[in-house]
C-alpha cells in the first residue's frame, strides 16, 4: 500500500517564515505520479481515523488547543474539505465557524474581536472558514472597507498606505505569538485554486439547479480582481508563516488530493505533540477496582456486601492515606 508519506511532501507545501513567495511557482494541481485517486481516498478513509482517534487524546489530554484556518478564493473547496476531513471526529470536541462581513457591532470592535470569542479552549479544535486574515485580503482589495472600522487617524482611503498593512502584519504575528505560547496550535492553509478550474466550479453552480443555493453574483464581481488578489494573498502569506503559526500551500484544482494534504498535516502535527490520557492515582484505581467488583456483583444476581468492598485491599489502602492526610 502507498504510505502516505510518499507523496504529502510537507516540506514542500509549507512556507518558510520570513520568506517572500509568488504564488505562479506554487502548482494548482497534484503533479506527483505515485498515487492514484482511488489510492488517495482509501488513505484518507485511513487517515480520517487516525485523526479521530488523535481527537479523542487531544480532548483527554486537555494541554492543548488548536486553530485551524482556511483561506481561498471562491469555489476553492473550503467547505467540501471541512466536511470531508474533519467527519470522523468528535463534535463536542471540535468547533467550525465562517465568517461572513462584519456586522455594525463588529466594526466598532478591533478586527480580531470577532475571532477571539470563538478561539478553542484547552482539548477543543477551531476551524475557522475565512478567518482574520480577511482583514488583510478583502480590505486590502476593497481598502474603503477599512474606512467602516472607525479607526482613528484613519480618514481617507490615502490614509490606508503600505505602512498601514505592515502594522497590521506584525499585530496578527504578535497575536498568534501570544495564542502560541499559551498552548494553541495554530495551522493555516491556503486552498491554491487556478482560475481556470474556478471558472469550472463557478460555472457547474449555475447550471446544476441543486447547487444554484451555492451561487451568489459577488463570486464573479469578486473574480474580477484575480489578480490583485494573487497579489496580496502572496504578499500576506510571506509575511505571516512563522515557525509557530506555519501557512501551507496546498493544490486545490484536485479536491481528493487537497482533502487528503490537509488531513495528513493535522495529523502529523497533532502527532508531534505526544499526545496521552491522562494518567490516574492509586486512589482512583482503587475506586474503579471498586465499581468493577460492585457491577460484575450485579451480573452475578447478588447485591455485594458492602463489608467486603470496603475491605478491598486498594479501598484500604487509599482510606489509610485519606487519614494520614487529615491528621
Amino acid at each position: 500500500m502507498v504510505s502516505e508519506e510518499m507523496y504529502v511532501r510537507i516540506s514542500k507545501l509549507r512556507v518558510k517564515a520570513g520568506k517572500k513567495i509568488s504564488l505562479a511557482n506554487y502548482d494548482t494541481d497534484y503533479k506527483g505520479k505515485e498515487v492514484t485517486k482511488s489510492q488517495a481516498e482509501e488513505l484518507l478513509e485511513k487517515t480520517r481515523k487516525h485523526l479521530a482517534e488523535i481527537q479523542d487524546k487531544f480532548y483527554a489530554h486537555n494541554r492543548y488547543g488548536a486553530l485551524i484556518i482556511f483561506q481561498a478564493l471562491d469555489a476553492a473547496g473550503k467547505d467540501g474539505a471541512v466536511k470531508h476531513i474533519m467527519s470522523g471526529m468528535n463534535p463536542l470536541g471540535v468547533k467550525v465557524h465562517s465568517f461572513k462581513a462584519p456586522t455594525a457591532t463588529e466594526l466598532d470592535h478591533d478586527y480580531f474581536w470577532r475571532h477571539y470569542s470563538v478561539l478553542p479552549g484547552r482539548g477543543e479544535i477551531a476551524i475557522h472558514n475565512r478567518s482574520h486574515y480577511e482583514n488583510v485580503l478583502v480590505t486590502r482589495v476593497h481598502p474603503e472597507y477599512v474606512l467602516k472600522e472607525q479607526i482613528p487617524g484613519i480618514i481617507t482611503i490615502k490614509d490606508i498606505d503600505k505602512e498601514f498593512w505592515t502594522k497590521r502584519y506584525k499585530q496578527i504575528n504578535r497575536i498568534e505569538k501570544n495564542l502560541v505560547q499559551n498552548g494553541t496550535i495554530i495551522l493555516k492553509f491556503f486552498l491554491h485554486l487556478s482560475k481556470k478550474e474556478q471558472k469550472k466550479r463557478l460555472l457547474e453552480r449555475i447550471d446544476d439547479p441543486t447547487k444554484h443555493w451555492k451561487f451568489d453574483m459577488n463570486d464573479l464581481r469578486e473574480r474580477g480582481f484575480w489578480d490583485d488578489y494573487q497579489k496580496y494573498y502572496a504578499e500576506m502569506i510571506g509575511a505571516t508563516s512563522t515557525k509557530h503559526a506555519p501557512w501551507f500551500i496546498i493544490p486545490a484544482d484536485d479536491k481528493w488530493y487537497s482533502r487528503l494534504a490537509i488531513a495528513s498535516i493535522i495529523y502529523r502535527q497533532l502527532l508531534a505533540l505526544n499526545l496521552h490520557y491522562p494518567a490516574v492515582n492509586d486512589l482512583k484505581l482503587a475506586d474503579i477496582a471498586t465499581a468493577r467488583e460492585q457491577m460484575l456483583a450485579e451480573d452475578n444476581g447478588r447485591t455485594p456486601d458492602p463489608v467486603d468492598v470496603k475491605k478491598h485491599p486498594k479501598k484500604i489502602k487509599r482510606d489509610k492515606k485519606i487519614r494520614k492526610e487529615n491528621r
